[in-house]
């Protein structure tokens, strides 16, 4: 790879005078301009300055900073134990630190987590981001991402390390919950809107995991990534593609694993090539934690430590977390190991950050508004508002939801998740902590007055213990109703989550999508006392629900919904709420009917030994099964019933530069209000490459009253046509074009063809 080490504008930088009037250095003043002010910054600096501005360190005691820091500036640091107050106070000490006691004053990234609220301690808890995705509200999670970054700015945090970018099609791993769906477009739009809310105030977004990490081999986090470039540019490069050029975040996180047999966080072609030169990439490159040294100690790509920070430094790797990689760099430098240029180009990269996001100026936080801005009443009413609309209705067997409490005087709320609120990975609550509202406690605050409440467990969530089923058969038997809560549970690693048993998160992978421990074996026994049963799949990721689909009386999937999470499910039981999420996921029907994503090639289902077998009538392919999801990308139900009455486009013919727009008259015929998502997706009808059957280009979500009907515009450049060709070059190619307009993959309602020129 060729590195062209002076570029025009350094060139002129050194050329400008390092001072101004007055004797003020250019890199103070706030109205110079900001290229201006980093090469005036970083004449200034040593080479350890330099260097150190390439790591990140932990806080270190409020009461001892000195002994933490030494007088030196890093370039960010982290905190991920204390309170929003504690830890506010301490980012203000750090900030005033880092302007009075070091050399040349340079501000620090103060960062945290903040995938579904700020990982402080007391800061609103968000639902997960997989739920986040499943309301196909992009508008909600822009209002999120300004609540969060409202929490952060009071504490004095600047960056989180958010959002997470990955495609979630190996349901085996254990942080689909971390991610926005299966979905390519649906992710960028999720993402977008993620970044913009967070950086219009100031707090800098780092998506994550560049590039490809989610698909591991086995589903096991970290593993190997199989794939080739096209794979590469058209599935996973595309939700940074569109997130970079359309949000601009600060900076990019790299990844563990590699890609067709190239760890990515040492390649240039990777880092450089391809983030900074196809993607236009400007912002700096942050290590996932550890990934450097992981070159030597994981890859075993490089002998040393060493040799580690050398490739990762040259590939692209700005800032190196976690590891001692960057320490050697001075070293390496002073004897004439590695060029001082790298150094240079990633402290240009880590400077412009600090000064676009006006660290310089204001790095402050405020913490006497801590009270007033953390876990506010609006926050809280948010986050209620993002779990109502994540949560999917997929079964409701003779109308059952809402519940009509006429008929049930007793409710059994059974299952391991239903006297347990479960925040998912990446949320500051400790597993014993009551922070998150379990169902049980919202069905007592909706329908206490209404009916007598029986909890039992039955089970727990992980093991073969099945002593408590027959406890939990008792309770159904007095009761007139069950409402089984089963799933998965996970923590933040941060908070010792291996010792809770977690089946769900970061390291926590599965190699069964069956229902874990005994709750398949619960459910069945309390189908066994003929009572009605509402199961609702609290969980991260999708499970295996053959048996359920065909035996509850209504199936509901409540995605890690955050801290108002049960009484967001029971005012959807009462029908306070009418359900609006749709599937961001498919549903398998076997763990071994995975992957089972609704964008696959007509290769890969298309066949006629399709239509599948049975136990009883074993048949061709897959001999006991169909190989199709069991439900489907975009599927939800509602309380109401929506009709889509004409769909009309604003032409047939395009060029490659035009955009389509459709017109979609929904109706409500049902008496309740409620929500549809209308869904376009393209099938490309001849191609040189292969591509899916379809692909999901635009959606939107829309309210609509009884007798209302609304016409719903939705709009596709048709450059969103594009594919890459035998050649490598994206390019969409002329000839005819499906357009699909329904209310989920599965649920098409017109097809339309254009043809491009």
């Amino acid at each position: 790879m060729k590195i062209i080490k002076f570029s025009f504008l350094a060139v002129l930088c050194i050329c400008l005078p390092a001072v101004q009037a007055g004797n003020d250095p250019i890199y103070k003043d706030k109205n110079a301009p900001i290229e201006r002010r980093v090469e005036d910054l970083l004449r200034r600096m040593t080479l350890r300055e330099k260097v150190i501005q390439l790591q990140n360190r932990s806080t270190g005691d409020i009461n001892n900073l000195h002994g933490t820091y030494h007088g030196e500036s890093f370039g960010s640091i982290h905190e991920m134990s204390l309170s929003a107050q504690d830890a506010a106070n301490l980012f203000q000490k750090v900030h005033e630190y880092m302007k009075n006691e070091t050399r040349l004053g340079i501000p620090i990234l103060t960062s945290s987590e903040g995938i579904h609220g700020i990982l402080q301690n007391g800061c609103t808890i968000f639902p997960q981001a997989i739920a986040q995705g499943s309301t196909f509200n992009p508008g909600l999670i822009f209002q999120m991402a300004e609540a969060e970054a409202a929490e952060a700015r009071v504490q004095g945090i600047r960056q989180v390390l958010s959002p997470v970018l990955d495609i979630a099609r190996e349901l085996r791993w254990g942080r689909v919950e971390e991610t926005f769906g299966e979905d390519p477009y649906l992710i960028s739009e999720m993402g977008i809107n993620f970044v913009r809310g967070f950086q219009k105030h100031g707090v800098g977004c780092m998506p994550k995991h560049f590039v490809a990490h989610g698909t591991p081999t086995g589903g096991l986090n970290c593993a190997f990534v199989a794939g080739g470039e096209r794979e590469l540019r058209s599935l996973y490069m595309y939700p940074f593609a569109r997130v970079i050029k359309e949000a601009d975040p600060i900076a990019i996180m790299s990844c563990y694993s590699a890609y067709d047999g190239i760890p990515v966080s040492g390649s240039p072609y990777f880092m450089t090539d391809i983030l900074r030169g196809e993607l236009g990439f400007k912002g700096f490159v942050y290590s996932d934690w550890g990934s450097v040294d992981r070159l030597k100690v994981f890859h075993f790509a490089v002998p040393t430590t060493a040799a580690a920070g050398k490739q990762a430094l040259i590939a692209g790797i700005d800032m190196d977390v976690w590891d001692p990689a960057y320490e050697t760099l001075q070293e390496q430098v002073e004897k004439g190991q590695l060029d001082e240029f790298y150094i240079d180009q990633a402290v240009r990269r880590v400077l412009t950050a600090k000064f676009r996001l006006g660290l310089f100026d204001d790095p402050y936080g405020d913490p006497q508004k801590v009270d007033q801005v953390v876990r506010s009443k609006e926050h809280v009413a948010l986050a209620k508002k993002i779990a109502d609309e994540s949560a999917i209705l997929l079964e409701n067997k003779n109308n059952i939801l809402p519940l009509d409490m006429s008929k049930y005087r007793s409710i059994a709320v059974i299952g391991p998740n239903s006297a347990h609120g479960v925040a998912g990975d990446y949320a500051w609550v400790n597993p014993e902590d009551d922070e998150c509202v379990s169902l049980y406690q919202g069905i007592k605050n909706v329908f206490g007055k209404k009916a007598t409440i029986n909890q039992v467990d039955g089970c727990d969530w992980w093991s073969q213990n099945e002593e408590g089923i027959a406890d939990a058969v008792k309770a159904v038997e007095k009761s007139d109703l069950a409402i089984v809560a089963v799933g998965t549970r996970s923590y933040w690693l941060g908070r010792n989550a291996k010792a809770h048993k977690v089946t769900s998160g970061e390291g926590f992978d599965l190699s069964s999508l069956e229902l874990p421990g005994k709750q398949l074996e619960l459910l069945k026994e309390i189908k066994k006392t003929g009572k009605p049963m509402v199961v609702v799949l609290i969980t991260g990721k999708p499970l295996v629900l053959s048996w359920v689909k065909e035996n509850a009386d209504a199936l509901l999937v409540q995605f890690y919904a955050g801290e108002q999470q049960g009484n967001s499910m029971a005012d959807i039981l009462a029908g306070n709420v009418n359900p609006s999420g749709r599937l961001n996921i498919s549903f398998p029907r076997s763990t071994g009917n995975t992957p089972c994503y609704y964008n696959y090639y007509p290769t890969d289902r298309e066949q006629i030994f399709d239509t599948g077998g049975s136990l009883d009538n074993p048949g061709g392919h897959y001999v006991f099964e169909k190989p199709y999801a069991l439900y489907n990308f975009g599927y939800g139900l509602s309380y109401t019933d929506f009709k889509y009455n004409t769909c009309t486009l604003n032409d047939s013919i395009f060029s490659n530069t035009g955009t389509l727009t459709v017109n979609v008259e929904v109706e409500n015929t049902g008496k309740r209000n409620g929500k549809e998502v209308v869904q376009l997706y393209v099938r490309d009808k001849i191609s040189s490459v292969s591509t899916p059957i379809q692909q999901l280009k635009a959606f939107k979500k829309v309210e609509i009253k009884p007798g209302e009907k609304k016409m719903v515009t939705l709009e596709m450049p048709i450059s969103e046509l594009a594919l890459y060709n035998a050649y490598m070059k994206r390019e969409v190619e002329p000839g005819e074009f499906e357009i699909q307009v329904g209310g989920s993959s599965d649920r098409i309602y017109f097809n339309n063809i254009i043809t491009v020129k």
